[in-house]
Order: C-alpha cells, then structure tokens, then sequence
C-alpha cells in the first residue's frame, strides 16, 4: 500500500505556484514558436536549474510544458504563415531585425534543401526556431509532415536541454546562487517587458522619422 501512495505522491501535478511557473515556460517558449523572438530557450534552462536545485519543480513537468508549447506554438504559426504567405515576412522585417531579407532567404534555402529536417533540427537552432513554423506554412509544407517533425524536434530539444540543464543543476547553486519559483517568474515577466518597451520606443523613432537638417543647423548656431 505505502508503494503506490508514493508513487501517486510522486507524479501529483503540484499545486500555486509551481503550476504558474509551468504555465510561464510553456507560454514563452509557444510565442517564440509562433515568430516572436522571446527567451525560450532560456526559460527552459532556467526552469530546469529550479527543478534541481528546490525541487519545487518536477522536471518531468519543466520538459512537458516545454514540449507542449513548442509544438502548439509552432502549429499556431504554422497556419499564420500559411494564411498571411510573404506579405508577412514583409511586415515583420520592417519592424523586426530577426526577419530581415537576408535572414529569411536563408531560412528559405535551408527549408528547400533540407525539407522536414530543418523543421526538427532548427529547434536547436535559435534562429530557425523562431522561423520553423510560419515558414514552413508560408512554403505550403504538408501539415502532417510538419506536424510529426514538429513534435519529434520539440519533444528531442526540451529533453535535451531540460535534462543537461537540470544534471548541470546539481552543482548549479555553486555558481548561480539560490534562486527561487518567483525569481523565475519575474525573469521571464521581465524579459517580456524590456523586450516590448524596446520595441515601442524603436518604433517611435522611426515614426518619428530623422530630425530635419535645417533644424540642426539653427540648433548649432
């Protein structure tokens, strides 16, 4: 009887915060997916030195919300990029530098030249990561083909990450120093608003447009 109990015990999907912090893995690594350069990966590793060092997380549950989100994510962008085709490379490289032309064209021949293995693969890769899925809609790749290559890479890349992270872990404390579910949290909100208020502030200025010569001149004088 004490066997099971513990077993149960054992794989019991935590409650609060925890779930929170589950839920914050899965959410920024999917928006990465999906065309939006966020710290994914990052969060990954993050997470996983949180489940070593309190086991306040289950790494079990780290590489399944890491999975989970990478595969959803890249479906999500899958089919917006099958539905907006290039015209929405084009918007997005004049707002972001991630998806200038050079960039996309390369993208663009990996895709052709490699087929399906750039999808598996190119979650390793933190350019392709972000490109995986609208691309490989935007190119009209077979969704079931996409979908299994998907899945294959985003489960192989959160396992492996999650699982080197989290042995790395062991030690961790040594060099990083004690963190905490909330740190991780506060990481990620973080990452997410410089990351906007970036944005915003880049896209007033060239809203703004250069300041006009005349207008320097009499400055100077």
């Amino acid at each position: 009887m004490g066997e099971p109990l513990l077993v149960a015990q054992a794989i019991a999907i935590p409650s609060g915060v925890a779930i929170l912090a589950y839920l914050v893995v899965g959410l920024v690594i999917g928006v990465e997916s999906m065309g939006v350069p966020l710290p994914g990966e990052t969060t990954l590793i993050a997470a996983a030195l949180l489940a070593s060092q309190q086991h306040q997380l289950k790494i079990e549950f780290v590489i399944l919300a890491a999975a989970a989100g990478a595969i959803i994510g890249d479906s999500i962008g899958y089919f917006i990029g099958r539905k907006a085709g290039r015209r929405l490379f084009e918007r997005l490289g004049r707002r972001f530098h991630h998806f200038s032309e050079d960039r996309i064209v390369r993208a663009e021949k990996y895709f052709h030249k490699y087929g399906v293995w750039t999808v598996f693969f190119g979650r390793f890769v933190a350019l392709l990561r972000i490109f995986a899925g609208p691309m490989a809609g935007m190119l009209r790749m077979h969704y079931p083909r996409f979908l299994v290559a998907n899945a294959a890479g985003g489960i192989a890349w959160a396992t492996t990450i999650g699982v080197v992270a989290y042995k790395i872990g062991d030690n961790a404390d040594k060099i990083f120093g004690r963190v905490s579910v909330v740190a991780l949290i506060a990481v990620a909100v973080a990452a997410v608003a410089l990351y906007v208020v970036h944005k915003v502030r880049k896209r007033r200025r060239e809203e703004a447009g250069p300041v006009p010569q005349a207008a320097t001149e009499s400055a100077d004088v």
